[in-house]
């Protein structure tokens, strides 16, 4: 019988991708880990008996995992909350999740961390379409404190070598356009994210990013949301925390409000005129 402060692997799928979603310390086993490096979406890595030692957490509640949920991620979660954290252990652990067949993702295809063990990453300054996506994606599904640097087109690669990040949407690097796909398609197939929703939103992005509209109805309202913020926001930040909740909104419709319909209620039948 789980503990009460224990959270299903089906409750948190729910919550990852969202802005409720918890923070997440993976505290499995080197050895486990070896046997499958693949991580939850938003992961932390951390050593079960070192939790001071991890860099700043985010604000709110906190969910430990180990390989089958017993005692590395019952008591991290236990000591985190002596500390005054809401925390709980993902119940089944890992293998319980993988079993469920909900998303992981491939680490190898991230960028290093760095001293506070954030990504960073780097791009074009007065983002669009793929340069506001891709930054939500990365918040949202693999790392929560990403650092994204937005510099003038001419010096993606060098400001990415200098600060060993990961350069974006620019021709000639790893995550970019390639063929037909946009660098939001590129960036899910190379972490291994397969997520319904997020299949869904990518066709939408694509078709606005590469001006084919015709691949959903809802890219045309995507590219006109996306020009109105760039011309809104003269800081790039500003429009990424503003393009935030523009993306928070397309991934819930996508996820759960598609078959829904929105109609003006007209007169009752027989209601006097």
């Amino acid at each position: 019988m789980p503990a009460p402060n224990a959270i299903s692997p089906d409750k948190l799928s729910r919550l990852i991708g969202t802005a409720r979603a918890p923070a997440i310390l993976d505290v499995r086993s080197d050895a486990d880990l070896a046997a499958d490096p693949r991580m939850l979406p938003g992961t932390i890595r951390a050593d079960d008996r070192a939790l001071a030692d991890l860099p700043q957490l985010p604000a709110g509640p906190i969910v430990v995992l180990c390989q089958g949920g017993h005692r590395r991620s019952q008591g991290a979660a236990a000591w985190l909350r002596a500390e005054g954290r809401p925390a709980e252990y993902l119940e089944g652990g890992s293998a319980a999740w993988r079993d469920a067949g909900w998303p992981l993702i491939r680490p190898d295809a991230l960028p290093p961390r760095d001293r506070r063990g954030r990504t960073v990453w780097v791009t074009r300054a007065r983002p669009k379409i793929d340069r506001i996506a891709c930054p939500w994606l990365i918040r949202r599904f693999v790392d929560p404190r990403a650092v994204i640097l937005f510099v003038a087109p001419a010096e993606v690669e060098a400001v990415a070598e200098r600060h060993d990040a990961a350069p974006l949407d620019i021709e000639g690097v790893f995550f970019s356009h390639r063929g037909d796909l946009c660098t939001f398609d590129v960036l899910l197939a190379e972490l291994g994210l397969s997520v319904p929703a997020l299949d869904r939103l990518t066709t939408i992005v694509r078709g606005a990013d590469t001006a084919r509209l015709d691949l959903a109805p809802e890219a045309a309202g995507l590219l006109a949301a996306s020009l109105g913020l760039s011309r809104i926001h003269s800081d790039d930040l500003e429009q990424l925390e503003a393009g935030m909740v523009l993306y928070d909104a397309f991934y819930r419709w996508a996820r759960d409000a598609t078959n829904e319909t929105h109609n003006w209620p007209g007169a009752k039948a027989g209601a006097a005129r």
